[in-house]
């Protein structure tokens, strides 16, 4: 037998439970690993609250994972018993054990422990595309980043300092306007209501040529606000909700704006995106300019409680569930 964390409904945390199930085995293509570390993401609340549908019931939420191969099905070449591998992306992380496609897995190397490769792949995969290829950050560029002291935006604000950006970090806290400073933040804003017009002091009216809001409804239209003309407006994760249906027509009035909705998904589709992205990011942490801080850990049967303390913002930086 195993153990995860299923759910039978959709609600809140109280609907996570912590379940015997049998231990499954790979089929083709797919491989078992028995997982030290899962990380807690937003995406999870939104799954669990039904924002995000799943497959069916009862679910296993969690995107994210790093352990060592047990088994492997037939026409598995890309991994093989006793690789330590992470992933990140596929549903079904909240589990002692889990069958997964082989191909979403990627090698750790051992610079990279299993709770850090936990708490920093999915984080990490989602900062590498969105200021590699969403919008190429280069040196001079002053982007905002909202929700910076969590922990998307810290990895954000250490990767884009680092690239010559000059980051815009928006918090809720001062004592998280803090925490975004010292991850590479050189203004930090608390609150969203000011935020068009402490942009527009801060850039000297040129604002900004691009923002990254994982908040959502509650930011949306503060953040077009932010953007210089031909400014892109990058809504990648729904905090507060998801927001409304918009108008094309704002875009123009703003300034021909342009407005995606990436995901990881779409970005990682490709086997050798997802290796030069998982590289990319191992590069990063092993040369220092990326800093995994994990702030909170809690065992994998208390996901109810992990869920609560993310959704009151009692969190910062990454947060992991241990087996």
């Amino acid at each position: 037998m195993s153990k995860a964390v299923r759910m039978h409904a959709y609600g809140g945390p109280e609907v996570l439970r912590w379940e015997d199930v049998p231990l499954p085995d790979p089929g083709p293509g797919e491989a078992l690993v028995k997982q030290h570390a899962v990380g807690l993401n937003y995406i999870d609340v939104y799954f669990r609250t039904g924002l995000y549908k799943v497959p069916g019931f009862p679910a296993v939420v969690g995107q994210e994972g790093a352990g060592v191969v047990t088994a492997i099905g037939p026409n598995v070449t890309s991994v093989a018993v006793g690789d330590r591998v992470g992933y990140a992306g596929p549903l079904g992380a909240y589990a002692t054990n889990r069958v997964i496609a082989a191909e979403k897995l990627v090698k750790l190397p051992d610079t990279i422990d299993f709770q850090t490769a936990a708490a920093i792949m999915l984080q990490g995969f989602t900062a590498q595309y969105l200021l590699h290829r969403t919008y190429k950050v280069k040196p001079g560029d002053t982007i905002l980043v909202h929700a910076a002291a969590g922990g998307v935006g810290m990895v954000l604000c250490q990767w884009a300092k680092h690239l010559g950006a000059t980051v815009i970090g928006v918090v809720s806290s001062e004592s998280k306007a803090e925490i975004a400073r010292q991850n590479g933040a050189a203004h930090a804003v608390v609150g969203y209501q000011a935020l068009p017009a402490e942009v527009k002091r801060i850039t000297g009216g040129a604002m900004v040529p691009v923002v990254y809001d994982s908040v959502g409804r509650d930011t949306f239209q503060a953040s077009l606000d932010c953007l210089a003309p031909l400014g892109l407006m990058v809504t990648y994760g729904n905090a507060s909700g998801p927001v409304p249906p918009v108008d094309p027509s704002i875009l123009s009035a703003k300034g021909s704006l342009f407005l995606t909705r990436p995901t990881l998904s779409t970005y990682t589709s490709k086997r050798a995106d997802l290796e030069h992205t998982a590289a990319d990011l191992f590069t990063a942490v092993a040369s220092g300019v990326i800093r995994p801080t994990i702030n909170q850990s809690f065992a994998l049967k208390d996901a109810a409680a992990a869920h609560t303390a993310l959704e009151a913002r009692q969190t910062t930086g990454s947060t992991v569930l241990l087996p």
